[in-house]
């Protein structure tokens, strides 16, 4: 009577991202798992094997983890859902994801956060967590909401959200700040500002305004703003989307406080030629902006100051997009192409695979204490994003698995792409085709 094979998946040959005492960097190397977990790092035998993919000429990354989609789930399930959401994060090599709380009822209470569990459970394609939104009535519970199971932890919305979510004087953000210790994600506009300038539209205002309204000030009021909160409560932060080449400097300078996102957006699109080329496709919240800060972000992540590539997936049916400007919702699909526009700037020279990594990785299981997640070592979970760095395709509509079937970099062709997501040792995605059945799982926190 045989024996159970030792490995229930094997991958040989990967150029694997490992940390090593020569940092982080890729080596050449063989990966078992075994019950979901990596168990084995080194040359291997295949015959006690169930699964083996010969990763020879791929690069094999920890998998990636996009810290801010917006999946819609509940409330708002025709322009998403955590199944289709989960499936289009699959087919991009995505295999977490964290969830952000503007849905319908808002994700406020432990009710909320326990519901999304529930409707996730066997739903989701990759691995879930979710934020709990700060809001008035929950900020004194945010201590104890924060360490729910489940929770990424509190995202703050300091600009125009819905109801509640909007956290916008001084003394409530620093009530918020004042309960918890886990890092709170924020977004910053200043929306006394926003208020402020919107008669600067007029009556029948063209979206390329959407920049001017919503100006580099408004972002940057907003970001020393909640440095300065965030120093006076002694809590740290991580800023969302960041817009600007002033924040990106500011930032620099308090990193000690703050982490810092961008998106794949702010670092391909630039005004005004989106706006001319796409229209309200491209309207978002905080706005892409004019080259010059497009440039100021990139030395943002030469220098160090970025820490995470998030999507901000957001997605909004057509139709709904098509609506006079700014009747028009802002938004825009990015969870399935924030890895191929990430590596097609790999193959550009704008960064390398390795810093790419650690911005889609490494930092992201760091500055949110993910458990067992982030690196490719021994006793992790077996999420690993396989990727052709030299393959060349062209991102077109017709591929996106959003409900709301269309993305901002159609006709866009890119160098790099996913060729495996898999998920807990399982093959989710294989050359563009979702197999088998989801198996995603609750992301867990330190």
């Amino acid at each position: 009577m045989s024996s159970a094979p030792p490995y229930d998946l094997v991958i040989l040959n990967g150029n694997c991202f490992l940390n090593t005492d020569k940092g982080h960097t890729f080596e050449i190397t063989d990966v078992g798992v075994q019950n979901g977990k990596i168990v084995q790092i080194g040359k291997l035998s295949t015959a006690k094997a169930k699964k083996v993919i010969d990763a020879k000429g791929l690069y094999v990354l920890p998998g990636a983890i996009d810290t801010q989609v917006h999946f819609r789930e509940p409330g708002l399930e025709h322009k998403e859902d955590l199944a289709t959401g989960t499936k289009s994060a699959a087919l991009g090599g995505i295999t977490t994801i964290f969830e952000m709380p503007n849905t319908n009822p808002q994700t406020i209470t432990a009710e909320a956060i326990n519901t999304k569990l529930k409707l996730a459970h066997g739903r989701a394609w990759v691995n879930f967590g979710f934020f709990i939104g700060a809001a008035k009535e929950n900020a004194k519970k945010l201590a104890e909401l924060e360490r729910l199971p489940g929770c990424v932890g509190v995202k703050l919305f300091m600009g125009t959200s819905t109801g509640s979510l909007l956290v916008k004087a001084d003394e409530d953000i620093l009530e918020v700040f004042k309960n918890g210790t886990r890092r709170v994600a924020i977004h910053s506009e200043d929306e006394y500002r926003l208020i402020e300038r919107k008669k600067l539209l007029g009556d029948h205002p063209a979206v390329q305004m959407h920049p001017e309204w919503r100006d580099a000030e408004s972002a940057f009021l907003a970001t020393r703003r909640v440095v300065a909160l965030a120093r006076k409560a002694n809590r740290l932060i991580h800023v969302l989307h960041i817009t600007t080449a002033e924040e990106i400097k500011f930032l620099h300078e308090n990193k000690d406080i703050a982490s810092v996102e961008c998106t794949p957006q702010h670092l391909t699109l630039f005004a005004p030629d989106c706006y001319d080329r796409l229209g309200t496709l491209a309207q978002m919240n905080p706005p892409i902006r004019s080259k010059d800060h497009q440039n100021g972000l990139w030395e943002g992540i030469a220098n160090g100051t970025v820490d995470i590539i998030g999507s901000d997936h957001a997605p909004h049916l057509l139709e709904e997009k098509q609506n006079p400007y700014p009747d028009s919702p802002s938004g825009m699909p990015g969870v399935q192409t924030l890895l191929p526009i990430m590596l097609n700037h790999v193959n550009s020279g704008r960064l390398s695979l390795e810093r790419l990594c650690e911005m889609i990785c490494t930092n992201p299981a760091r500055i949110y204490g993910v458990k067992n997640k982030g690196h490719i070592k021994l006793s992790n979970d077996a999420d690993f994003s396989i990727v052709d760095l030299k393959k060349d395709m062209t991102i077109k509509n017709s591929w996106i698995a959003s409900k709301c079937g269309w993305t901002p970099f159609d006709g866009m062709k890119v160098t790099g792409w996913p060729i495996y997501t898999i998920v807990g040792g399982n093959i989710v995605m294989q050359e563009d085709q979702v197999l088998g059945t989801p198996h995603g799982k609750m992301a867990e926190f330190i």
